[in-house]
């Protein structure tokens, strides 16, 4: 075999190496590679590929006007963009945002903004957990397109004297005991809809109140956004990913298994019979303070649509529940719909 043919062949079982690569796994993105060898003569630009890297870098900014100079030239390229907004300190839940967004092909933008409109003033805005290069290389991991860090001057360069509010559904739940804080982020994610212009924006539906406000909002202002619900993310044991979780102690989170618990026990005693909304949120109140320390701040039962009150559950319903342990605060929910738990029952 001739040194020309043998690099070819070389050449060519690397490259297609990388395609397997591409089509296994999905977490990493590869350059396309095209090697364009006539007859037995390779190309003399191939030499200088290093063909065991060839992991697309990571976008990053801080500036919103270079942020849209970048979604600008995918746009016409005929990109549609995806939004995955965050405020950093990204765990497996927000990774699962990435991989839906992947899935639809679109080139994601991921935001991270630890927002200070919507922490009250007695709130953790300052203790928040931040770390943006680890953040940024869990982002590239994960094949995030662009991720958009902007500051505090960057999003508000001067006071702020307009807001967004979504009234009635930012009254209860968590915006009965925050008040203002679906404020701040309904004024922050429409901020960044209108810098980003996504055809499609995601949310984790542990935080299932945000979403459903940020989905009103879009269809009260004929936003032209597609707002995707991801399912929760849950540790093996149960309890529900989230950022504020590193500041529990060892005691604390084995105490928090309570929430998922709960919300498991919610379903049975839907599926055994019980329709009163009242006597449910009674008894999950019961077994939270039987089973740990943590101080309620809600157990409630909602709409599921709108968050509306439920006296006899009939409809599909928010179990939604607000317990701190020590300084930190944990919500956790599950959705559930009577008629799937009695068509669940009857095939059983």
């Amino acid at each position: 075999m001739s040194e020309g043919s043998f690099i070819k062949k070389e050449l060519y079982a690397k490259v297609k190496l990388v395609e397997l690569i591409k089509r296994i796994n999905t977490r990493y993105r590869y350059k396309d590679i095209e090697l364009w060898i006539l007859g037995s003569k390779v190309e003399p630009w191939t030499s200088s590929i290093d063909l065991g890297r060839v992991e697309i870098d990571l976008k990053r900014t801080s500036h919103i006007s270079e942020l849209r100079e970048i979604l600008a030239i995918e746009r016409s390229r005929g990109r549609k963009i995806a939004l995955i907004p965050t405020m950093g300190y990204l765990h497996q839940g927000h990774l699962a945002l990435v991989e839906r967004a992947k899935q639809t092909g679109a080139f994601t933008v991921l935001s991270i903004f630890v927002n200070p409109l919507q922490f009250g003033p007695h709130e953790d805005y300052s203790s928040y957990p931040r770390d943006l290069e680890r953040d940024a290389h869990l982002a590239e991991v994960a094949g995030v397109d662009v991720l958009f860090h902007p500051t505090s001057e960057e999003m508000y360069p001067w006071p702020m004297v307009t807001y967004v509010e979504v009234c009635q559904l930012d009254r209860v739940l968590c915006g009965a005991k925050r008040p203002g804080h679906f404020r701040g982020v309904a004024t922050v994610v429409s901020k960044l809809f209108h810098i980003v212009q996504p055809d499609s924006a995601f949310f984790g539906q542990k935080d299932y109140q945000q979403y459903l406000i940020i989905q009103r909002m879009v269809r009260d202002l004929n936003l032209p956004i597609e707002v995707c619900p991801v399912p929760i993310v849950r540790e093996q044991d149960g309890l529900a990913l989230s950022s504020r979780n590193v500041f529990l102690t060892a005691e604390q989170r084995q105490e928090a298994l309570i929430l998922s618990q709960s919300l498991d026990e919610a379903e049975k005693i839907l599926r055994a019979g019980e329709r009163s909304a009242r006597l449910l949120e009674t008894h999950l109140r019961e077994k939270i303070s039987r089973g740990s320390q943590g101080m309620i701040d809600y157990v409630e039962i909602r709409d599921a649509q709108d968050l509306s009150e439920v006296i006899n559950i009939e409809r599909p319903v928010l179990v939604a529940l607000a317990v701190r342990f020590g300084s930190t605060r944990l919500i956790d929910n599950k959705v559930l719909e009577v008629e799937s738990l009695v068509e669940n029952d009857d095939e059983i």
